[in-house]
């Protein structure tokens, strides 16, 4: 499988399947592809003993994780093959403790694109839909230079 040739929908639903593999930061917080398609990526994650902090709680850094991964992965859905990008701005609000050990539902969704940029929005619930995080992210796109 050539992923330089896949556009970014294509690339991630090899993910998805199983034909290619998770990137390794799907082992440092657990997640992995639930579902997805053009300008929607969904996750499920699960925060463990390895994701707290010293006071016992998980740590913020879980949820920003996981959403800056849902968000950036909407946007790559939407991308041709041999395109770019990069998450250049990522705004985070702490609603609810993220609890141990409980698989949560990370969603993200692409709001707008341009040539240059995508914007998407993502959310990290329960499954009642109880929600402990959103997040708004911005992504630079980078396309290849022509002469």
């Amino acid at each position: 499988m050539n992923i330089e040739s896949m556009t970014g929908l294509e690339l991630m639903q090899a993910v998805a399947r199983g034909d290619l593999p998770h990137p390794s930061m799907a082992q440092t917080i657990p997640m992995k592809f639930v579902s997805v398609d053009k300008g929607l990526a969904v996750f499920e994650a699960t925060a463990d003993d390895r994701h707290t902090n010293p006071l016992g709680g998980v740590h913020g850094g879980f949820a920003a994780t996981v959403l800056d991964s849902v968000t950036a992965c909407a946007v790559h859905s939407m991308l041709e093959a041999g395109i770019g990008y990069g998450t250049i701005d990522l705004n985070i609000k702490m609603l609810k403790a993220v609890p141990k050990d409980t698989p949560l539902i990370a969603q993200g969704k692409v709001i707008s694109m341009s040539n240059s940029l995508g914007v998407s929005e993502g959310r990290l619930v329960d499954g009642a839909g109880k929600i402990y995080a959103y997040a708004s992210a911005t992504c630079m796109i980078m396309r290849p230079k022509t002469s």
